[in-house]
């Protein structure tokens, strides 16, 4: 999807992980809202677009990601305060200190003059006082974006050290969040390779998420009664398949 929108016309199934999370696409119709960055995996809908550009909702995720880099946690607000005292304290004892060997060191005295106030600079200044929170709050943010998780603030990060517990309520989280069979069970004469053929029989030409698990077990049994199976819509709608095969002699 290119930009927001409002259904007004048809369905289609969404692959909104992206925005989300949830790894199964959603069902959409009349009325449900689209947005920019989704993927139409089956289904094709006439809908009015509500926000472009800099207005959709993935637009305002990455200003917020942004923002959250740009943030400093309490940590770093201690760090600045430090440093505005530190780095000018630092700079006039270097000056004094070459000052001193100018004035009564040995000769050559601008060597040693710019030896010492130079490795004074190097020792004493707080660089990584100054630098280390900031790039560990954009290193930490980026590469928690690139995973899918947004943080809203640096302080965030910062409060997340004395966590004991996280609760994880979205599937797929912690999992592949693609669905897959495991086992096939049944309750009466029929046995579990009939069972398959079946149900993947029934779901042929389907992409729902479901019915791609029960397709892909079938073809992993080879249950699907000699037939070569369809291949899955794909994104933007696109459906193929092959020929059925000639039945074996």
């Amino acid at each position: 999807m290119p930009v927001d929108g409002i259904i007004s016309q048809g369905e289609a199934w969404m692959d909104e992980a992206m925005l989300t999370g949830e790894p199964i696409p959603q069902q959409k119709g009349g009325g449900d809202p689209l947005h920019a960055g989704t993927v139409v995996q089956d289904g094709s809908v006439l809908f009015t677009a509500s926000a472009v550009g800099s207005q959709t909702t993935l637009a305002r995720i990455i200003r917020m990601v942004r923002q959250a880099q740009s943030s400093k946690p309490e940590i770093g607000q201690l760090a600045d305060k430090i440093s505005a005292v530190f780095v000018p304290t630092v700079v006039v004892i270097a000056l004094f200190s070459a000052a001193i060997w100018y004035f009564f060191g040995p000769a050559p005295q601008i060597v040693y003059t710019l030896i010492i106030a130079t490795t004074v600079l190097i020792i004493a200044c707080p660089c990584a006082l100054g630098l280390a929170t900031p790039m560990s709050i954009i290193s930490g943010v980026g590469r928690a974006a690139e995973y899918g998780v947004l943080v809203r603030d640096a302080d965030a990060l910062q409060r997340a050290s004395q966590l004991d517990t996280v609760v994880f309520d979205k599937t797929g989280t912690l999992t592949e969040g693609k669905p897959q069979v495991v086992a096939v069970k049944t309750f009466t004469a029929l046995d579990e390779a009939s069972a398959l053929r079946l149900a993947a029989a029934l779901e042929q030409g389907s992409s729902h998420p479901l019915a791609r698990a029960i397709l892909d077990k079938a073809a992993e049994r080879h249950a699907a009664n000699g037939r070569q199976l369809p291949y899955p819509s794909r994104a933007g709608g696109e459906r193929r398949s092959r020929r059925p095969s000639s039945p074996a002699r």
